[in-house]
């Protein structure tokens, strides 16, 4: 009986009152700081899976959104794996532009289109941007069931790709992280 008394003066009150307005307006204001913190066009905290720090993605053919790469640090379709080349086609292990069916893309004339160079996604930012790349280290996260290598691009900038300062990361001999890119594995997590 004393519970659902004071239950009733907390929703009658002028104290009662103002708490639920205070706790209604810290929702409010909260809810929006979080979900503005998290929502992947308002912040790069959180472009891809994995990353939850502000240094951007590192040049790719897919935009910058999902930087891809396979072990090596060259570009694979962000959606599957595949290899891609510098303009963003599907190639063949010959390195030929192929079609979503494995067939080699033709000029209207039936010819075969020239295959484009396959470049590493941080010599690439690098070669825009003005300095020699390395591919320092790694770490690991657990995305989407498998085990997702992420990879710092450094060189010895003062500047992150995003403009920021540049912070040391996962790279040596005092380089610091200028863009990041991953690596999916097929290990399940």
């Amino acid at each position: 009986m004393e519970r659902a008394l004071d239950g009733l003066a907390a929703d009658t009150s002028r104290r009662g009152f103002l708490a639920r307005v205070g706790a209604a307006l810290t929702t409010v204001a909260a809810g929006g700081l979080v979900a503005k913190a998290v929502k992947p066009g308002e912040a790069d905290a959180f472009h891809f899976c994995g990353h939850i720090y502000t240094t951007g993605s590192c040049l790719h053919p897919h935009g910058r959104a999902l930087p891809r790469i396979d072990q090596k640090g060259y570009p694979l379709r962000p959606s599957d794996g595949h290899p891609i080349d510098n303009l963003g086609r599907l190639v063949n292990k010959r390195g030929e532009p192929v079609d979503s069916n494995g067939n080699v893309l033709r000029d209207p004339d039936g010819r075969p289109l020239p295959p484009a160079p396959r470049t590493r996604i941080c010599d690439v930012t690098a070669e825009e941007y003005g300095f020699k790349p390395h591919i320092d280290g790694s770490w690991y996260r657990c995305c989407n069931g498998h085990v997702r290598r992420l990879a710092d691009c450094c060189g010895y900038v003062k500047r992150r790709i995003n403009g920021d300062e540049a912070l040391r990361g996962y790279c040596y001999k005092g380089r610091k992280v200028f863009c990041v890119m991953y690596y999916q594995t097929k290990v399940p997590c």
